[in-house]
């Protein structure tokens, strides 16, 4: 169930990265520069009351200096940079395993 759970996440998450990173690409050409939105900017741009909502939830549940140093620089990263790395670990999270036995008497 939970392999289940994290492969969809993993696959979610992968077309994400995918979108993101065509978006800065259109916007690159576009520019004739290099263009890299960072995740804070899109999610201000998709749901401002959702990164406030996040940010006093965080600061009020959790601790003040989780919001500041961590979570900042997370939303400073380019947004399919963010997407790409919970791919990744979504996708180690629900890979099949060989069982001892298989790696044991492989041909």
């Amino acid at each position: 169930m939970f392999k289940t759970l994290s492969r969809g996440i993993a696959l979610f998450a992968l077309a994400l990265a995918l979108i993101a990173a065509l978006l800065d690409l259109t916007r690159s050409i576009a520019d004739s520069t290099i263009v890299m939105t960072p995740l804070g900017v899109d999610w201000l741009n998709f749901s401002p009351l959702t990164l406030n909502l996040a940010q006093s939830s965080v600061e009020e549940y959790l601790h003040p200096y989780l919001w500041d140093p961590v979570v900042v620089t997370i939303l400073k990263a380019p947004s399919w940079f963010a997407f790409a790395a919970l791919w990744f670990i979504f996708a180690l999270l629900g890979r099949r395993r060989r069982s001892r036995w298989q790696s044991r008497y492989e041909v």
